[in-house]
């Protein structure tokens, strides 16, 4: 039988995970693995690649975050991991057992139970004509988690309790929630399968900031609590920084650098991680007036010859180069001084404090902002001046005279349009008397 068994492991077709994955070099225990995974839409000359030989390894307990820009393919990454889209080339791992490609249904159905899924968009994920109790519940249902009705509900009712929200929610339906409410049954519906791996899709970026920490929180209670890992998928490195332990840093399909969180932040050696963390916001304004932006250009590599490599130059940091941009990459990284990726244009900030204090339009704003109080600028007064135009331009120039600004421009735009008028009725009366006299 052991003779069998490891004959059907050696084809892939295990049907089951085993209690605990591969460990690394340094005793961790390696959950879920990408070995070289390309992922490919389309056939023929109008095929896309949207992941090309994308290679990381997620351990247990850890949150691992995937960053990028838009369209980079992070959530291809993450589809791939629950099996939605199929991989072109490479494999992807789950304890050491091949999840991609053809697998044997029971397997398949390991995966589903073991790795969930919090999509981006709280309202899309959810069944707009299923009541929350059903939402929830539906992969208790289908996966018979629960020992008799009784039990279903027991356990409804504590994880809609554990992520805010109250028992009598259940009855109602996903349109009757605000989006922060809608991204916590989202929530609940997945962690209610009790999974060992959580792929978070930016479950954050269509919440108010207030809502984002709550949800980010209840994240990290359930790690804290029930040991769940996460691949979370993001594109705000401010966030990312504080809640990951690793993170990972995609460009047009390509992982180009990964490592720990602080490791990655101190030291960003990958000219593209340098460009989104230059990109940062800085609260204070006037900071962020000043900063430099730092643009990744992808041209200032040179792989026509010395091909790239994805390669670990010590402390257990990842970068994609080729040899010579290695070489430089360990250099800086040994100097062990950190790369300093927000700078401020000190120049720039100096001006910008001189002409805080001594602003080019300092006596007109000053003019303008400190009016009189009976500065009003009624209606009334271009009415007047429009009436008696050769009264009311000198009146406005009185009113400039002592700082009443809004009523200078009062009177001079009704004297103006006053004149104007004038002008028209007596051009049309002399007319009408040339053609009289004719």
């Amino acid at each position: 039988m052991a003779k069998l068994k490891q004959e059907n492991e050696n084809k892939g077709r295990v049907t089951s995970f085993p209690e605990c994955g591969p460990k690394d070099k340094n005793g961790r225990e390696i959950l879920l693995s990408l070995k070289n995974v390309d992922i490919t839409f389309g056939k023929g000359d109008s095929a896309v690649k949207a992941v090309q030989d994308a290679s990381f390894d997620i351990y247990k307990g850890e949150t691992f975050s995937l960053v990028g820009e838009s369209g980079s393919g992070k959530t291809t990454v993450g589809r791939a991991v629950i099996r939605v889209n199929p991989l072109a080339g490479g494999e992807i791992q789950y304890k050491g057992v091949r999840i991609s490609g053809k697998i044997p249904h029971s397997l398949d159905r390991q995966v589903i139970r073991n790795i969930q899924m919090v999509f981006q968009d709280p309202a899309a994920s959810l069944n707009e004509r299923a009541t929350v109790d059903y939402i929830i519940s539906e992969g208790l249902y289908n996966f018979h988690l629960f020992e008799n009705e009784s039990d279903r509900v027991r356990k409804v009712e504590s994880i809609i309790s554990e992520v805010g929200l109250l028992p009598e929610h259940l009855t109602r339906y996903p349109h009757e929630f605000s989006g922060g409410q809608r991204q916590r049954i989202g929530l609940a519906r997945a962690m209610v399968m009790e999974p060992e791996l959580v792929v978070a899709d930016e479950p954050i970026s269509a919440l108010d900031v207030s809502i984002r920490a709550q949800v980010l929180n209840l994240m990290k209670k359930f790690q804290q609590e029930k040991q769940v890992t996460y691949l979370f998928i993001a594109h705000d490195l401010s966030i990312v920084r504080f809640i990951s332990d690793r993170i990972g840093v995609i460009y047009k399909g390509r992982i180009v650098e990964v490592a720990e969180a602080e490791e990655l932040f101190q030291f960003p050696l990958h000219p593209y991680t340098h460009s989104l963390i230059s990109a940062i916001p800085i609260p204070d304004p006037k900071l962020e007036k000043n900063k430099v932006l730092y643009t990744y250009d992808p041209s200032i590599h040179d792989y026509s010859s010395d091909k790239p490599e994805f390669v670990n130059i010590g402390h257990d940091h990842y970068v994609y180069g080729n040899k010579a941009e290695i070489e430089k990459y360990k250099e800086l990284r040994e100097t062990n001084v950190p790369i300093k990726a927000i700078t401020i244009d000190e120049i720039k900030s100096h001006e910008s404090v001189i002409h805080d204090e001594i602003p080019a339009d300092t006596k007109a704003e000053n003019e303008i902002i400190a009016h009189p109080s009976g500065d009003t600028g009624g209606i009334w007064l271009a009415v007047l001046s429009f009436l008696l135009p050769i009264l009311g331009l000198p009146a406005a120039f009185i009113f400039k005279s002592r700082n009443y600004i809004r009523n200078f421009k009062m009177c001079r735009k009704g004297a103006i349009a006053g004149f104007i008028t004038l002008g028209v009725i007596i051009g049309l009366f002399l007319i009408l008397l040339l053609f009289a006299v004719i």
